[in-house]
């Protein structure tokens, strides 16, 4: 039986998980964007077709970089996780596993219940911006964290019982 939902979600009630040595750590996230996979092919045609019909061949899937956006505020957790993987005063960039982790972004129903839920896996931090900071507007000072990923699954969270 296919799980349904009464309505499309909203692209604004979602949260963010990240997986980690010490379990999953849930975030406040005003924006997130950048999912997009293309699955890169070579053009070919088999020896043995003599219709001389093109072959369509998979060779590289690519992810692009994802962006997570949220007010500054006093946590510096996850700039301590974008640090962990920049060149230091005696070592060059990180990539490990150690610095490597899985964010699950998780759309909520109009209930507040876990629907969808992209696995962003392999998410290591590439980057790091601040808004401008403008002393004749009065916008929420905000910070984004763009992570390179190597993969992604969707999953649907089969809504509660009523």
């Amino acid at each position: 039986m296919a799980v349904e939902y009464e309505k499309p979600f909203q692209a604004f009630r979602f949260l963010v998980e990240i997986e980690g040595a010490r379990g999953a750590v849930v975030a406040a996230f005003s924006q997130f964007s950048g999912v997009n996979m293309t699955v890169e092919t070579v053009e070919s045609r088999a020896g043995s077709d003599g219709r001389g019909v093109r072959q369509i061949i998979p060779v590289l899937t690519r992810f692009e970089p994802v962006t997570l956006t949220k007010g500054v505020v006093g946590d510096n957790a996850f700039l301590d996780w974008l640090f962990s993987a920049v060149a230091g005063p005696e070592a060059g960039p990180r990539s490990d596993e150690a610095v490597r982790r899985t964010l699950n972004v998780v759309a909520l129903d109009d209930r507040g219940r876990r629907g969808v839920i992209w696995s962003l896996k392999n998410a290591l931090p590439v980057g790091y911006s601040l808004s401008p900071m403008d002393g004749g507007r009065s916008e929420v000072l905000a910070e984004s964290l763009t992570f390179a990923i190597t993969g992604m699954e969707r999953k649907v969270n089969p809504p509660a019982a009523q």
